[in-house]
């Protein structure tokens, strides 16, 4: 395995790049042309990207050794697993209070609260009592969260209020981002491996590491995000919610009553639209099954020795490559449809986990072909997170989006916390056995939670057939989706 998990990565990387090659060589769209033009724009985009970029290094960093860690500590899979659906049943409960939070505390403290939040769950990880990291776990749900709201409303906000700039422009740095966020993903899995394996420092090496890059996010966010908050402001009462000021309390009010209003208008229209309620079945059905293939990979891999910080590079550069592959196929050259490529991703999932079931038989273990599925089910994954971002795009009415999409988030996390709780059932009444076959029928149940994501994706396309929303700009054709 030591030998696959190089050549994986090799044979992956040189892929990445030759697809990047390829892409670049295709026209520049008019909206990156006008914005890499306006100086001031790009200054902006650079502040928030590096300090952005920084919380996601430091997300990526705990990635490849979680589940390694806790084995490293003598825990049980099932006492692992329980330690997972916490981290998800957290993500469930701070979802809603996160986009709260960044009303009522402002946006730029609650940044700083995912720093601190962050580091204190990093440390966490050097006890190896079980209900400190339980706790650990429960803040790391309270940080995604916060990573996944936070960071964006600073910046919609500013790119908004502050500078006056066209809203065309704002999927301009978040494209940005999502591109560096692979080549993060990469990166942080080399480190990874570097310092716990190479190095010899074992599996917590990674976490502390992470704590100097989430300080510097916070450095960031003190300094420079308030200094341009301070200078473009010009009107203090405008300012004092955005810069997190002490509020009143009828601010305090105004910003619960804010949410409250942002949720409910979701659920009407995910109730409202078909087409949404569809799409919010195939995100809750796709990612869920994701978080629970998070936990599953590495004791599937890890008794046969790879390195996992590589296994996790190479996951990252197939979800890379999947990513890569989406920008090509909808280029003005190929003109694939988006509807069409996220069909092909849940395809490639339910296949990976279809193949996965027979490949992780107890007693007849074949890690290779197992990595390999891992693999196609990233590169899946790659396909798939692009194509539903331009299906939300054009479903969900920007000024719902936030409420719709915290309301898709709801099953997904149960779903996940479900998977993992059976899961832990299984293992638990195999006799304290290992061994058991809990892990292949899990990769059985999610393939059939594809297949049911699959037929959702047929019934939303089949529902808009005739739907311009769902097809790109330019093309025609009865059906054509």
């Amino acid at each position: 395995m030591l030998v696959t998990a190089y050549l994986a990565f090799v044979a992956l990387s040189v892929l990445c790049v030759g697809l990047e090659l390829a892409a670049r060589r295709l026209a520049t769209p008019q909206a990156t042309q006008t914005t890499a033009a306006n100086p001031a724009f790009r200054r902006f985009q650079r502040l928030f990207l590096k300090t952005y970029l920084l919380a996601l290094w430091a997300d990526w960093l705990q990635g490849p050794y979680l589940y390694k860690l806790y084995r490293h500590y003598s825990f049980l899979e099932s006492q692992i697993a329980i330690l997972y659906v916490c981290g998800l049943a957290s993500c469930v409960l701070f979802a809603p209070v996160a986009g709260w939070l960044s009303q009522a505390l402002g946006r730029r403290q609650t940044c700083l609260l995912f720093c601190l939040a962050y580091s204190v769950c990093c440390l966490t990880k050097l006890s190896q009592d079980y209900f400190v990291l339980i706790l650990g776990r429960v803040l790391g749900g309270l940080s995604t969260s916060l990573l996944t709201t936070a960071f964006e409303a600073w910046y919609v906000q500013c790119h908004v209020d502050i500078h006056d700039f066209p809203k065309e422009w704002i999927p301009v740095t978040f494209e940005k981002a999502a591109d560096w966020n692979h080549g993060l993903a990469v990166g942080a899995g080399l480190v990874a491996n570097l310092f716990a394996e190479w190095l010899q420092l074992g599996p917590v090496a990674p976490f502390l590491l992470a704590i100097p890059s989430l300080a510097a996010c916070a450095w960031l966010v003190l300094s420079e995000w308030s200094s341009e908050e301070k200078r473009e402001a010009g009107d203090g009462d405008k300012s004092a919610p955005l810069l997190g000021l002490p509020s009143a309390p009828q601010t305090r009010l105004s910003a619960q009553a804010r949410f409250r209003r942002s949720c409910l208008e979701g659920l009407r229209c995910l109730l409202s639209d078909r087409r949404v309620l569809l799409l919010g079945g195939v995100q809750a059905l796709f990612e869920s099954v994701l978080y629970i293939f998070v936990f599953l990979w590495t004791p599937v891999l890890d008794p046969h020795g790879p390195p996992l910080g590589i296994v996790f590079s190479s996951l990252m550069a197939a979800s890379m490559a999947g990513s890569t592959l989406f920008r090509l196929a909808t280029s003005t050259r190929y003109r694939l449809q988006p509807g069409h490529l996220l069909c092909l991703a849940v395809l490639l999932a339910f296949f990976s986990f279809f193949m996965l079931t027979f490949l992780t038989v107890p007693g007849q273990p074949k890690p290779a072909e197992s990595l390999l599925a891992f693999l196609l089910l990233e590169l899946a994954c790659g396909l798939y997170f692009p194509a539903v971002s331009f299906l939300q795009g054009r479903v969900i009415p920007m000024e719902r989006r936030a409420g719709v999409l915290a309301w898709f988030r709801l099953p997904l996390h149960l779903l996940a916390c479900l998977g993992l709780l059976t899961l832990h059932g299984q293992v638990s009444g195999t006799g304290g056995g290992e061994a058991g076959s809990g892990t292949r029928h899990m990769f059985a149940g999610c393939a059939g939670m594809m297949l049911a994501a699959l037929l959702a994706v047929v019934s939303l396309f089949t529902l808009g057939r005739n739907d311009a929303d769902l097809r790109l700009e330019g093309t025609r054709g009865e059906g054509d989706i």
